[in-house]
């Protein structure tokens, strides 16, 4: 079995370390038998979205953004299309901007892509702190770390239920947003690393999708799961039995 993997924009879009993402799903596939050829694609990259299995989005500043939105207008019907006809986004940290109607920014307008109805808000207020979150999708909370100063509104598609963290500080109680096979957090960490659980059902749901009878072996995250166990053991007192 073949899966590609569309980097966008790698260059811009790895201020904290986001390609971890992209290693740790390429080492989980490939532990289950399945070829990966990851695209690393800049701006000046010609997008072709009926090659990729997925496409994944890290976290710039805002000047990238500006640059990239402006860049992906000309495949917002590609887009759309890509979602509704059930192909995976990964997205994390403020990537998650772009897919919105609007950015407002030091008093400046900045529209999105406009594929879903929330628009952000950036503050002054800085949202930096250990995150605990959860999901209906898998029964393991959720961790990660929020860094930035943007506030989402009119979201009808959250991700997550906020647990503890500095979204909980100013009463936020969604985050992220969940449609279909789009997937998109503020989470840093890099997040499906510190997320092996995760990991695993995302890794599922890519692959079933596209062949639903694949057998899967056992996932050879011990490494990251004992660490997921142990910093929730640290930070929150949770004890997770095997």
């Amino acid at each position: 079995m073949n899966l590609t993997i569309a980097y966008l924009y790698y260059n811009l879009l790895n201020l904290y370390g986001e390609n971890g993402n992209i290693k740790i799903l390429k080492k989980a596939l490939e532990n289950q038998g399945i070829n990966v050829m990851i695209k690393f694609l800049d701006v000046t990259d010609k997008l072709d979205f009926n090659n990729y299995d997925l496409i994944y989005m890290g976290s710039g500043n805002y000047e990238a953004l500006e640059l990239i939105i402006n860049e992906l207008k000309k495949y917002k019907k590609d887009i759309k299309k890509y979602i509704e006809n059930n192909k995976y986004f990964l997205i994390t940290g403020n990537s998650i901007d772009i897919f919105g109607k609007y950015i407002l920014k030091d008093g400046k307008k900045i529209n999105g892509l406009d594929i879903f109805d929330y628009y952000i808000k950036i503050e002054d207020i800085s949202i930096i702190d250990k995150a605990l979150f959860k999901t209906k999708l898998i029964e393991e909370k959720i961790i990660g770390f929020e860094r930035r100063n943007s506030l989402m509104f009119n979201n009808n598609y959250d991700f997550f239920d906020v647990i503890d963290g500095a979204s909980k500080n100013i009463l936020v109680e969604k985050e992220g947003v969940k449609y279909k096979n789009f997937y998109a957090t503020y989470l840093i960490g890099p997040f499906l690393i510190r997320n092996p659980f995760f990991l695993e059902y995302f890794i599922k749901s890519l692959v079933l999708n596209k062949n639903k009878d694949f057998k899967f072996k056992e996932f050879n995250l011990n490494f990251e799961k004992q660490a997921y166990n142990n910093y929730l053991s640290y930070n929150y007192g949770i004890i997770k039995s095997e």
